[in-house]
């Protein structure tokens, strides 16, 4: 029995936000506006996307036991998710330091704290979230031998397997073999395919080249140019509605938790990618991270 649609295993932060006019070089210091905290991190923001789009929804990580680890736990209880999957630790809460700046666009250091201590046995102490699971969504913002176990371990309990790999590492190949769909950006795509320097002249060349790495399936996101599908069944283009960008901060993880959510749901990955760009897209009109993801009801229609 399912008892939840989506169970995200993965990283809370507090996000510290200051705006940039510029961001600085290297030495040089700008000003930015009034600091503004806001809770955050891959997990905590895939689940919160998922939850508030009406999926049930559990996020297994860690927190500090300290103002941001309370801050992380009452905005995951508002949206609705399930809890009981979120340790609190001994170490801080982990922190991104985030620029944003006039375009929307934004640069992100992550300081993990509490998230470096997720481990295999704190998986495997919540297993019963991810036999009760359709779709497990992980990221790599904890350690990578905890999104290996997690992986492997969703697969066996039944649940379809969504990764995105940011900040993108180096994967093994039995962890792409359960991803179903990977998800990636054009620059974590690069990564894997170890592309610095060498030019692109389609979309679908690195796409198709992600899936003959062992992935099931793979969906590049392509910002304002929407996305790309790619399976054993072929190539999809998926076109973003045109918006004006506020803040691009955690758009990618919105993409994800509704990605995610519709997979369960039992939509096909490229019905699933359709819905996810309009999400993204909406996401991007509005400041911050989870204050920015839309309800269903909030969703413009296509």
């Amino acid at each position: 029995m399912h008892t939840h649609d989506v169970v995200v295993v993965g990283s809370a932060n507090a996000d510290l936000v200051v705006g940039v006019d510029r961001r600085p070089s290297a030495g040089e210091t700008v000003h930015g506006s009034d600091l503004v905290t806001l809770p955050g991190g891959k997990g905590a923001n895939q689940a919160v996307a998922a939850a508030r789009l009406g999926a049930r929804t559990a996020l297994l990580a860690r927190v500090g036991g300290d103002t941001h680890g309370r801050l992380l736990l009452d905005s995951l209880t508002a949206a609705g998710v399930d809890t009981t999957g979120v340790r609190t630790d001994h170490a801080p809460t982990g922190v991104a330091l985030i620029t944003v700046d006039p375009t929307g666009d934004n640069s992100i250091v992550v300081s993990p704290g509490a998230n470096a201590r997720l481990a295999p046995t704190d998986v495997t102490g919540a297993f019963p979230l991810l036999e009760g699971a359709r779709v497990v969504s992980l990221q790599m913002e904890i350690p990578r031998a905890t999104v290996v176990f997690a992986a492997v371990a969703a697969k066996l309990a039944g649940a379809r397997v969504v990764l995105n790999p940011s900040p993108p590492a180096p994967l093994p190949h039995h962890l792409l073999a359960v991803c179903d769909p990977l998800v990636v950006n054009e620059h974590e795509a690069r990564f894997l395919l170890d592309d610095a320097g060498r030019p692109e002249n389609t979309h679908e060349d690195p796409a198709t080249r992600l899936l003959a790495l062992g992935p099931r399936s793979v969906v590049v996101t392509l910002g304002a140019d929407g996305a790309l599908v790619a399976d054993a069944e072929g190539t999809v283009r998926i076109p973003s509605p045109t918006v004006d960008a506020v803040d691009t901060t955690g758009a990618g993880d919105a993409f994800t938790g509704a990605l995610a959510w519709r997979l369960a749901a039992g939509d096909s990955l490229p019905t699933a990618t359709r819905f996810a760009v309009r999400v993204a897209a909406t996401t991007v009109t509005r400041a911050g991270a989870q204050d920015s993801y839309p309800t269903l009801q909030e969703l413009p229609q296509p």
